[in-house]
């Protein structure tokens, strides 16, 4: 071979370097595409609207058809409306975080002891 023309084991060994010093200057994942962040917030917002409106109408629809069934007009209507919003309100929260799933206890809280039977 001439000296001019490195042989194949040295052009391997040279690629190895390169993709090594590469690899240390890549970021470790690419950046996320402009928008994707904002799209998030959008899923997560139309997610909690709906999961309270979803609870608003079931409410109004179980009192709707209560007072169908028992003829009690505008009671139960108003009774399962207003249990419909408590249980999109519960629901809203336990999405953002701030109330607990049922059963489930938050990292550093003491463990509760069972009720007594005496």
């Amino acid at each position: 071979m001439s000296a001019d023309k490195p042989d194949e084991a040295e052009l391997q060994r040279r690629r190895a370097d390169l993709e090594q010093k590469l690899a240390a200057h890549r970021p470790a994942e690419p950046a996320p595409a402009g928008g994707s962040k904002d799209m998030a917030g959008m899923g997560q917002a139309l997610k909690i609207g709906s999961e309270f409106v979803a609870g608003v109408l079931v409410g109004a629809g179980i009192g709707w058809i209560f007072d169908r069934a028992l003829g009690t007009s505008p009671f139960g209507l108003i009774v399962f409306l207003l249990l419909g919003f408590a249980a999109g309100v519960l629901n809203v929260l336990r999405t953002v975080g701030k109330v607990a799933e049922p059963g489930i206890r938050r990292p550093g809280a003491p463990p509760q002891e069972p009720p007594r039977r005496d």
